[in-house]
């Protein structure tokens, strides 16, 4: 489990294709506190550490996860938002965060509001419902709060979010450009609230 509280942006050194893709992240943790094994957030989704070295670890990235992410997600150069697994005791700073992406959405626009920025996503229908103006999603592993939705004809929806200063500057989502894929994660409760309903309209 997750908090979506960004707390290092890596880059991607490497990447080796052995069968799954082999993804070497460089990163300003502390590999000697990270066990193999461990869980990473890696731009919102969950991966396993498979080795690590002094400024370094390595995942390995399915054809599965690569299918249900972003374009491009796992490229040389490319930067991701880090978070190491929640402890029991340590402060929940965002929401409940599963690092299991349910999606991808598309940057429609980016406008400044003073110091912030406001940006807009597009979202495919699969995903509009779970969607709600003051709930929780989380966007490249960055928890956030939706701030207002616009459903469309086609069942897809719209909505936007303010990025203030400091998450500009401590994540990746400050470099976000217009036509740009997200991983998207919607908040747990939404979930199984959904499942919930669905089993009421079969009772």
């Amino acid at each position: 489990m997750f908090t979506g509280i960004v707390t290092d942006v890596g880059t991607i050194e490497a990447v080796e294709d052995r069968g799954d893709l082999r993804v070497r992240v460089a990163t300003a943790f502390d590999t000697a506190t990270v066990d193999l094994g461990a869980s990473i957030a890696c731009s919102g989704v969950c991966l396993t550490v498979v080795d690590k070295a002094p400024g370094w670890f390595a995942v390995d990235v399915s054809h599965e996860t690569v299918s249900r992410t972003a374009a491009d997600q796992w490229t040389q150069g490319r930067r991701l938002n880090l978070e190491r697994a929640l402890k029991l005791g340590d402060e929940l700073g965002g929401h409940i965060v599963t690092g299991h992406v349910d999606g991808t959405g598309t940057v429609l626009g980016i406008c400044p509001e003073g110091e912030s920025q406001r940006i807009g996503f597009a979202v495919p229908a699969g995903l509009a419902p779970f969607i709600a103006a003051k709930g929780s999603i989380t966007i490249d592993g960055v928890s956030l709060t939706v701030n207002e939705v616009s459903d469309q004809s086609d069942g897809t929806a719209h909505f936007a979010i303010n990025l203030i200063p400091h998450t500009q500057a401590v994540t990746t989502l400050g470099a976000l450009a217009q036509g740009q894929a997200v991983n998207l994660e919607i908040d747990v409760l939404a979930r199984y609230l959904q499942r919930m309903e669905a089993h009421r309209g079969q009772a």
